[in-house]
């Protein structure tokens, strides 16, 4: 009995020592091996953060892992392209931007262009069209306002003091004929001349029978010196007439209408006092009218003397009147900066009114050649014009019935007799052209997938489609969708863009601007003379000046002058890459003074730098982040900037 209850309890203490030992085994896994988990990560770490630091592994994580291919791959550019990209973050020393990260692959680099799959292409949606040469017409549009012909106005003046008996033409608007009554005036002047006139003529009329031929001569002489009087005091000469016919002076006189016209101006009452030379009426012949309009200089510049205008009067809509270019204004206004132009416009039915308003309508020939080939017109072909009066065109050469001047031939001021081909110019749509202030470019695809830029210079706008007078040739594609979408990345590239086109071909034939020249001349003269003979720096292929006073830098003993301080870096990174640049610019410089008519090869762009390993990488903001799979594009491949977790998100897969 004793023996099975000791084995009872010994059985129990050995079931509960059990127990004990299994949970503290239990409280052993559960703690210990959290804690050697936790010890081993934070020994891996410490591992990673001084093997990093010591450069045995990238900040990626992976000598060659994907994420630090492309965390070689970014760069920092300037928004405002003012630096060349560097390889660190911060702020551009020129403009003080935050600088942003931009890729670029060094080993298939393409300063000019971008390249595009055929997926990403359709993703972007780039569509292109062909440069075409086309027969367009460009048409000048302007608002004018109708005016006087200042050839057919005059005045009626009062040649004698004298008193006004009478106004025939009693108000303002009147219309008249030549040689109608217009005012009735009283003279003692006028009298005293009529009394000399028939006392002379009643004393040659008493010495015909004389014997003395000088008594007669004399008398001969004192008469038509009396008529003459006469004629200068305002009398007409069927007025003398009647007064040597009837024998009696009479000391009142009619004033004639000179032409006929249209009173616009009555300066004076019946019953009033006038003086000699005091205007009494205004006079305006309305048939013909003018219209003035004001252009653009380089419209001005375009059109030609006897040109002929279309134009719509703003009271008559349903009717266009032509009339052809009198006078262009040799300078420009200094308040509008337009040039004055005059077109003669006929009224014969009397329909215009003066200071109503008109559209106006020019058709010119918007091809580059149209200036030499000359403009043709069939109303103007092989024919003879007016020097001052345009209208007037006749068949064969005479003078002009309003002037009397010579008729010259119409060829003369540059009208053919046929229609030339050289009217043609090359277009491409507006879509495709993106402008920015004075810079115009376009993205030719050069062959497939290849999008280059081209610095143009632009024609006028002729409907959709735009004249494009340098820059691209006949059947060249153009990008006219998506293409700034190209010039996007262009710019993150940090290579030329609408920003700034002109670094992609710096042309020899380009001067400095005045400011550059100023600031250039601030220089001492052993510099001034290094600057020109060097005239752009290396590293930006930008004129010296063109941002201030150019830095000078040692470079292996040569003395080197670079755009700003931006470029300091750069430049000694690689210094044998930059001078060969400069020799390179040098010799091209050399064969264009020369007078060489080869097409001088373009500069090469600098060398992307190389990325600082030892720098962590830097989060970028959520507004900064793009789709990579939107467009691939290469060279240079962009890289998605992303956030901190973003990123250790990818080096863990």
């Amino acid at each position: 009995m004793n023996n099975s209850n000791k084995s009872e309890i010994c059985a129990v203490d050995n079931a509960a020592s059990q127990r004990k030992q299994e949970t503290r085994h239990w409280w052993i896994r559960l703690l210990v091996q959290p804690a050697l988990f936790l010890l081993c990560g934070a020994l891996l770490i410490a591992g990673l953060g001084v093997a990093q630091q010591m450069g045995f592994i990238t900040a990626g994580g992976g000598g060659h892992s994907h994420g630090s291919a492309l965390s070689k791959a970014i760069k920092y550019i300037c928004p405002m392209m003012c630096t060349p990209p560097q390889s660190e973050p911060g702020r551009c020393p020129v403009c003080a931007m935050e600088l942003v990260p931009a890729t670029s692959d060094g080993s298939n680099s393409d300063p000019r262009a971008v390249h595009i799959d055929p997926a990403a292409r359709r993703i972007a949606n780039i569509q292109t069209a062909t440069v075409q040469s086309l027969p367009l017409t460009h048409t000048i549009h302007s608002v004018g306002e109708l005016g006087y012909d200042e050839g057919n106005l005059k005045t009626l003046s009062a040649y004698v003091d004298g008193r006004i008996e009478r106004l025939y033409a009693d108000f303002t608007g009147v219309e008249v004929k030549q040689g109608d009554h217009l005012a009735y005036i009283y003279s003692p002047l006028l009298y005293s001349s009529q009394v000399e006139l028939l006392l002379a003529k009643k004393a040659l009329k008493h010495s015909r029978s004389a014997t003395l031929q000088r008594v007669i001569q004399t008398n001969e002489n004192l008469y038509q010196s009396s008529k003459q009087r006469l004629v200068e005091l305002g009398m007409t000469m069927s007025q003398i007439d009647e007064i040597e016919k009837t024998g009696t002076a009479n000391s009142r006189m009619h004033l004639c209408a000179p032409i006929s016209g249209t009173v616009i101006k009555k300066q004076a009452i019946e019953g009033q006092y006038v003086k000699e030379g005091q205007v009494i009426y205004q006079l305006a012949d309305l048939s013909q009218l003018w219209l003035m309009l004001e252009l653009f200089p380089e419209d001005a510049a375009a059109i030609r003397y006897g040109q002929k205008v279309e134009a719509i009067i703003q009271s008559q809509p349903d009717e266009t009147i032509s009339g052809r270019v009198a006078f262009i204004d040799p300078q420009v206004d200094p308040q509008t900066r337009t040039v004055g132009v005059r077109i003669v416009i006929p009224n014969l039915q009397g329909q215009l009114r003066v200071g109503d308003y008109a559209r106006a309508t020019i058709s010119l020939p918007a091809g580059s050649k149209a200036k030499s080939s000359g403009i043709y017109d069939s109303e103007l072909a092989d024919c003879w014009i007016c020097p001052r009066h345009p209208h007037i065109i006749a068949k064969a050469s005479g003078k002009c019935p309003l002037s009397g001047q010579d008729l010259v031939p119409t060829s003369q001021y540059g009208y053919v007799s046929q229609s030339f081909a050289e009217s043609e110019a090359l277009t491409v749509p507006r879509d495709a052209v993106l402008m920015a202030g004075e810079h115009s470019v376009l993205y030719v695809e050069t062959k497939p997938g290849r999008f280059e830029i081209r610095n143009v210079v632009l024609g006028p706008i002729c409907g959709e489609q735009i004249v494009i007078l340098k820059g691209v040739t006949q059947g060249e594609q153009v990008a006219t969708r998506g293409n700034f979408l190209i010039d996007s990345q262009m710019q993150l590239a940090g290579n030329p863009s609408l920003i700034d086109p002109t670094r992609a071909e710096p042309l020899p034939d380009e001067g400095l601007s005045e400011t550059m020249l100023a600031t250039l001349s601030k220089l001492p003269k052993t510099d001034q003379k290094l600057v020109e003979n060097q005239r752009i720096c290396p590293v930006t292929m930008m004129y010296l000046g063109s941002m201030g006073a150019p830095p000078k830098v040692d470079v292996n003993g040569e003395t080197v002058f670079i755009c700003c301080e931006g470029c300091r870096e750069s430049l000694l990174e690689h210094p044998q890459k930059y001078l060969e640049i400069i020799k390179t610019a040098d010799a091209s410089k050399n064969q264009f003074d020369s007078g060489n008519d080869m097409e001088l090869p373009p500069l090469d762009m600098p060398e992307i730098m190389e990325f600082d390993d030892s720098l962590p990488p830097i989060d970028m903001p959520m507004d900064m982040e793009i789709e990579h799979e939107s467009l691939k594009l290469k060279p240079p491949r962009p890289v998605t900037p992303q956030t901190a977790a973003g990123q250790n998100k990818k080096a863990r897969q």
